[in-house]
């Protein structure tokens, strides 16, 4: 029987500002979630990134399934419901539609899932971020699947050296899902050419070559705007790696994320700052709420799940997370000029647009005197 992971994420209320989900908020999720183990659900874990509420769901019902789905999407309202009671900010903020459609993709929740057919010792990753934007794994999962720099196992194993097939995704285009394959590492220029662009190009799922029946990666590939015609939070992608034996070493995904890459997003989804590595259940930081990233590696079996490990919670981390907050602190010295704030094609807040167009009619053009007529 193939399994299939399930993760599902989304902002639907916070402690005192962008913090983190409170505990009542958090407790009526899990108790949602967790009455359909056994039955729905195989397996379940909860947690939190920042002031997102994540569900790690494991159940043999495939992709997109409009029960599981439901599920999800229940339990995210049931949360926001007490986060309207508690007062607390911005309640249901991720949950962008009255009614349930069948599938939580278009209604706000960030949605990564993969269905596989199990391996005797199959292990997983999940990353889940807050405070970014749905690009902000192009350059890690790029490292850790497409440079041998970073990732060892492209030289030293078999499997890996044919290297891997990228699925990437134009989440502006709002049409439908519009996605280019390319692989790696005969076509690693194009792919490099389209994920620098982490605001458009988007990695959608990873695929090995040497068995492509076997998927790699998953990722979430939302940008809320486009749903709801407006600002109304970051995006904040999750993805679900398989790792070992066929797929990079879980240690091989290190590197990549201690390079602290800047991304879009922090304070009001408008500006840039590197990606910090933080311990699962981590609060937003209030330091212009700097872009996170959690890990959590488990071991499935039969769709159950081990007890997870915590990827960046080992003292190793705290050098890394020293480096990021640097680079954070020398880009937050710039205030609004230049990379510091984003383009104003990307910026989130209508505030600054209503300004400037207001500002155009201001504007004169001034041409040079018409030279004058011969002999006068």
């Amino acid at each position: 029987m193939r399994t299939t992971l399930s993760v599902i994420k989304a902002d639907i209320g916070s402690v005192g500002g962008h913090t983190l989900p409170s505990q009542r908020v958090l407790e009526v999720v899990r108790e949602r979630v967790f009455a359909e183990r056994g039955k729905l659900l195989v397996d379940a874990y909860v947690a939190h990134t920042g002031d997102d509420v994540c569900l790690i769901l494991s159940h043999h019902h495939g992709v997109g399934h409009p029960d599981v789905h439901a599920l999800a999407w229940e339990a995210f309202r049931a949360g926001a419901e007490v986060a309207k009671r508690q007062g607390l900010y911005g309640a249901g903020q991720d949950l962008l539609k009255d009614a349930f459609s069948g599938n939580v993709r278009g209604l706000g929740p960030a949605a990564a899932e993969m269905e596989f057919e199990e391996r005797p010792n199959e292990a997983v990753v999940v990353f889940a971020a807050d405070k970014t934007e749905p690009g902000a794994f192009n350059l890690p999962l790029y490292l850790a699947f497409a440079d041998p720099m970073y990732s060892s196992g492209l030289l030293l194993s078999p499997d890996l050296h044919q290297g891997f097939r990228f699925r990437i995704m134009d989440v502006d285009y709002t049409e439908g899902d519009r996605t280019i394959t390319l692989d790696a590492p005969e076509r690693l220029y194009d792919i490099a050419a389209l994920l620098r662009d982490t605001h458009r190009y988007v990695i959608e799922s990873i695929w090995s070559r040497k068995y492509p029946q076997e998927q790699a990666a998953a990722v979430s590939t939302t940008r809320l705007r486009n749903i709801a015609g407006r600002y109304v939070g970051k995006d904040d992608p999750v993805a679900v790696v398989r790792v070992q034996k066929i797929f990079p070493a879980t240690e091989e995904f290190g590197p990549p994320f201690a390079v602290v890459p800047f991304v879009a997003g922090d304070t009001r989804g408008s500006h840039n700052l590197p990606l910090m590595p933080v311990p699962i259940n981590t609060p937003a930081s209030t330091f212009f709420c700097v872009p996170m990233v959690s890990g959590l590696a488990f071991s499935v079996h039969e769709g159950k799940f081990t007890e997870p490990t915590d990827l960046f919670a080992d003292p190793f981390w705290a050098h890394v997370r020293d480096r990021a907050a640097a680079k954070a602190l020398e880009m937050r010295r710039q205030g609004f000029f230049g990379p510091a704030m984003l383009p104003m094609s990307e910026l989130e807040y209508g505030g600054i647009v209503a300004r400037l167009e207001a500002l155009e009619k201001e504007f004169v053009v001034s041409r040079e005197a018409e030279p004058a007529a011969a002999g006068q």
